[in-house]
């Protein structure tokens, strides 16, 4: 079966048939076996599996082009500065963004700690508030914690429904002149819910207040255009996105960032240095202390070129297909409890089984070649809302088939027998 092949020239999103077999192909993991069984491999919201092209890319920097970037003047360290800048220009082109606006991080994590202590640290005082919502991932709680004590801010939370969505009401309500940043998930990794995002940003603005969207579950299966969402900060990790691990995006307005402190002090972030005063590099190195993740940048860059030449309109249109039959597969299994039922979601179906702990379900079904996630997902306030410790989660790709689907409700079945 011939390699899907990357053009870089395509727009994103741009609209083609979607052969799902074709797309498989260009992932060597997914040939293998586990347990004596075909992979299914339903964990795509913790991270997803890599394409040829991306590995190849990886391979070819570390083969031919590897050397530290930006300070050598010798061809081989000028190849590979232009590599990485390369993919600072296609993240910016997927994000419809200005390359200065796009920080390199090693993911969402850091993003939001980047904003956090950064922004914090230039516009937040005692008695201003923090509004972040019921179902994010600790990665955007820990931080505004942390900011609020050590700055005498308030943390507010949105409530959501027993269907996993926001009160919309209730965030309007908590919306005030005091009111300094709102940080919020795209789509929950927990849930699988997509919030409306531009509703959230809108309301922020109108009261004053700035905005984070977490983006980590949404940048691989819908378009992202930030300049039309007007969100002042984005984030994603490269990941999730078919790219390597330790490497994500921070994308921010450029008065922002250009008025906010460095996050770390160290190589390349600045423009001179004397024991009395440092004056520090234009954005978007400014944030960008030390060697940076060349091999993940340009990997992750190579992925977005994957990404946009299989199409992200054929992406999402099949995904959702996939996405609304496993909620009905595993819906109609008797004892099986679906959480989180928001009208509009994506990629992840979470669940429970009367009587039977998540860790035993996901041990069962890894005999069955079966790959999920089990636990509380790194967001435990989502599992003290919903009156449980965890739940069973798998979540797709769009490599993912609706035969799988087939095989994860099979498995649950027999899981259920097992332990009854």
């Amino acid at each position: 079966m011939a390699r899907l092949a990357t053009n870089p020239a395509r727009p994103a999103g741009a609209q083609q048939a979607f052969d799902v077999e074709r797309i498989r192909a260009d992932f060597p993991i997914l040939r293998q076996r586990s347990r004596g069984r075909p992979l299914v491999y339903l964990d795509n919201a913790a991270t997803t599996q890599k394409p040829q092209s991306v590995i190849d890319r990886v391979q070819h920097y570390y083969e031919s082009e590897n050397a530290n970037i930006h300070r050598g003047v010798y061809q081989l360290s000028q190849r590979a500065t232009d590599a990485h800048e390369q993919a600072r220009l296609t993240v910016a082109r997927f994000l419809n963004a200005d390359p200065r606006q796009i920080i390199f991080t090693r993911g969402t994590t850091e993003s939001i700690n980047l904003v956090a202590s950064s922004f914090g640290r230039k516009f937040l005082k005692a008695g201003d508030e923090i509004v972040i919502s019921t179902m994010e991932h600790h990665s955007n709680i820990v931080p505004w914690q942390l900011l609020s004590q050590q700055v005498g801010a308030r943390l507010r939370v949105i409530p959501m429904t027993d269907q996993g969505e926001l009160r919309m009401d209730e965030y309007e309500r908590l919306l005030s002149d005091r009111t300094r940043i709102v940080s919020v998930v795209h789509v929950s990794n927990s849930l699988g819910t997509v919030n409306p995002v531009g509703r959230i940003v809108q309301l922020a603005h109108a009261a004053g207040a700035k905005v984070l969207i977490d983006g980590a579950q949404w940048v691989a299966h819908h378009a992202t255009d930030v300049d039309e969402l007007d969100a002042d900060f984005y984030a994603f990790s490269g990941h999730k996105l078919f790219g390597p691990t330790g490497i994500g995006v921070l994308y921010g307005k450029a008065e922002l960032l250009d008025a906010m402190p460095p996050y770390q002090g160290g190589g390349d972030m600045i423009s001179s240095v004397t024991f009395e005063r440092t004056t520090y590099n234009d954005l978007p190195y400014k944030f960008e202390a030390g060697t940076p993740n060349i091999s993940g940048a340009i990997g992750l860059g190579a992925a977005i070129e994957y990404v946009e030449s299989a199409g992200l309109d054929a992406i999402s249109h099949y995904e959702r297909r996939l996405h609304a039959y496993a909620a009905e597969s595993l819906a109609q299994i008797p004892g099986l409890r679906l959480i989180g039922t928001a009208p509009d979601r994506a990629s992840v179906v979470s669940f429970v089984i009367d009587g039977v702990h998540p860790h035993d379900i996901g041990t069962i079904l890894d005999a069955q070649g079966v790959a999920i996630r089990t636990g509380h997902h790194c967001c435990q306030p989502v599992m003290h809302r919903f009156g449980i410790p965890a739940t069973a989660r798998a979540s797709i790709a769009c490599y993912n088939t609706q035969q799988e689907i087939d095989a994860l409700a099979n498995a649950v079945r027999q899981a259920i027998e097992v332990f009854r």
